[in-house]
């Protein structure tokens, strides 16, 4: 049965303050920067001292809270530094919620990060993976694909993948860094050193860790490895990378000096507010 008009606005008027209430008391509560705390969780297990990563502070000490609240850290932890100690403790959060895979791989995700946060914190500035589909015979994730995309405008030429992301075997010449998204190798075939400088640049500008690999560093033809910086469905291996790339180094497991193309660093979200 159809309410009359003057009923259903007196019912609209009755929820409004509760309706009101809820969105205040959201808006209240303190909120974690996604963007800024995913970063730390791949760079701040990386460092060798306890240097805090910039602008995180706030947003990882309400995680740390949070997860010291469940039992899962330590009090001596909850520093605003997203060591080691607070990804594995992120990783038994995870685990807790049933999660597997990926989706225990310590790095703060969407859902888990929203549940996480239920009446202690709002999370502003989500990101997320998106769907993972099929290109070029590998399978990537939608932030992936659209990275390279952007890096393939600006380069105003094709970029050949050799190995995707996701993989399900697992190839010991990434040593797992290709197991789980954002992660790919780009053929350089018929480019000149030059171009392959230039096409590791485009795509760090964009918001990848790039370096151009050789056969002198690994048991691998030259090609290109990038990873997606923040990409949340990144293995551990390449979070460390990640890590190691904003830490000036090669990426490597020797953890030499960065030999790509000098760029400002940012993620993918901050290029595209820049």
């Amino acid at each position: 049965m159809k309410l009359p008009a003057y009923a259903t606005a007196l019912t609209a008027a009755a929820l409004l303050p509760f309706v009101t209430g809820a969105a205040v008391r959201s808006a209240e509560l303190p909120s974690v920067n996604m963007e800024v705390t995913v970063k730390a969780a791949q760079i701040d297990p990386r460092r060798a001292d306890d240097t805090l990563t910039p602008g995180a502070k706030g947003s990882v000490l309400l995680v740390e809270r949070a997860l010291k609240d469940r039992r899962l850290l330590d009090k001596k932890w909850v520093d605003g530094y997203f060591g080691s100690e607070t990804v594995a403790a992120y990783t038994k959060y995870q685990r807790s919620l049933g999660f597997t895979g990926l989706g225990t791989n310590g790095l703060p995700g969407k859902k888990s990060l929203v549940k996480l946060g239920a009446g202690r914190f709002r999370v502003t500035n989500v990101i997320e993976p998106g769907t993972r589909a099929s290109t070029g015979g590998f399978v990537l994730n939608a932030r992936t694909r659209s990275m390279l995309a952007e890096a393939k405008r600006l380069l105003g030429r094709n970029l050949v993948l050799e190995q995707g992301s996701y993989n399900p075997g697992g190839d010991p010449t990434s040593a797992g860094t290709h197991d789980g998204g954002g992660v790919v190798d780009i053929s350089v075939k018929g480019m000149s050193a030059a171009t392959r400088t230039v096409v590791a640049r485009e795509l760090r500008r964009v918001g990848f860790a790039a370096w151009v690999r050789s056969p002198a560093q690994g048991n691998w033809p030259w090609h290109i490895h990038a990873a997606a910086i923040n990409d949340t469905d990144l293995s551990g291996q390449a979070q460390h990378q990640v890590g190691d790339y904003y830490l000036g180094r090669n990426g490597l497991a020797n953890r030499g000096p960065d030999d790509g193309p000098k760029v400002t660093i940012r993620t993918w979200e901050e290029y595209k507010r820049r």
